[in-house]
C-alpha cells in the first residue's frame, strides 16, 4: 500500500498517542500530527472522529480511532517492518501482552494522575495505587519470563509499556509512589530504551510530562 496522506490527531500528554508515534516511526511511515480541532471532545473534532477518541488516524480519507485498532491496521497496511509475529499463536501472545498493558497496567497508572496535585493529594490513594501497580508489575514479570517472542525486536505491544513505565518512575520521584520493581521488568524497561525510536519519543515526550508534574510542587 502506498503511504499517501496519513494524519494522526493527538495531544502531547496522552500515553496512547505516544504509543502510536513510536510505532509509526519504527515502521518508517511518514505522518503529520494535528491537535483535535476545537479541543478534545469538541463538536468540531467529533465531526471528524465520532467517538471523540485520541489518538485517531485519517489515511487517504479512511478514519480510524483507538490506538490498538490503528496499530493493527498500520501493521497490515505497511508490512515492510512487521510489528506482529507471523504465526497465529505468536500473534495471539503478542496481542495478549499488548492488552495487558491497555487493560491492566496503564489504567492503574492513569488512576494516579489525580494524586499529583500537592494540594489535593490523598496519601492512602497513593499507597493503594502503588500496591496495585506493583501487583501488575509482578504479573508483567511472569509474562516476560514466559515470553516466546524475539526480545531483539520491537513489537506492537512494547510501544505502550515504554511510556507507561516512564510515568511510573516519574510518579515515584515526584509524589513518592511506592512501587516494587521486579528485576526482569527493570531490564525490560532498559531494553526498550535502547531502541532509537523509543528514546526519541521519550525525549520529545518529557516536556509534556514535566509540565504535568509541576502540579506536584507545593504552591
Amino acid at each position: 500500500m502506498r503511504v499517501g496522506m496519513l494524519t494522526i490527531y493527538s495531544v502531547p500528554i496522552a500515553v496512547y498517542c505516544a504509543k502510536l508515534r513510536i510505532m509509526l516511526r519504527h515502521k518508517q511511515i511518514p505522518f503529520q500530527q494535528l491537535l483535535p480541532p476545537g479541543g478534545y471532545g469538541s463538536e468540531a473534532y467529533r465531526a471528524i472522529v465520532p467517538s471523540g477518541n485520541l489518538p485517531a488516524m485519517v489515511h487517504d480519507g479512511f478514519m480510524l480511532a483507538d490506538s490498538e485498532a490503528i496499530a493493527e491496521y498500520l501493521d497490515d497496511a505497511f508490512p515492510q517492518v512487521p510489528m506482529l509475529p507471523q504465526s497465529v499463536k505468536l500473534r495471539a501472545k503478542a496481542r495478549e501482552f499488548s492488552r495487558f498493558h491497555d487493560t491492566r497496567l496503564e489504567p492503574a497508572v492513569r488512576a494516579i494522575y489525580p494524586q499529583v496535585a500537592y494540594a489535593t493529594r490523598d496519601a492512602d490513594a497513593v499507597n493503594s495505587g502503588g500496591a496495585l501497580i506493583s501487583k501488575h508489575l509482578s504479573s508483567l514479570a511472569l509474562l516476560l519470563s514466559a515470553n516466546p517472542l524475539d526480545t531483539g525486536t520491537l513489537w506492537l505491544g512494547d510501544c505502550g509499556f515504554a511510556v507507561t513505565l516512564a510515568w511510573i518512575k516519574s510518579f515515584e520521584a515526584t509524589i513518592g509512589l511506592p512501587v516494587i520493581w521486579p528485576a526482569i521488568v527493570t531490564a525490560y524497561d532498559a531494553r526498550l530504551r535502547q531502541f532509537d525510536v523509543v528514546a526519541k519519543e521519550l525525549d520529545d515526550y518529557h516536556p509534556a510530562m514535566k509540565a504535568y508534574l509541576e502540579k506536584a510542587k507545593p504552591s
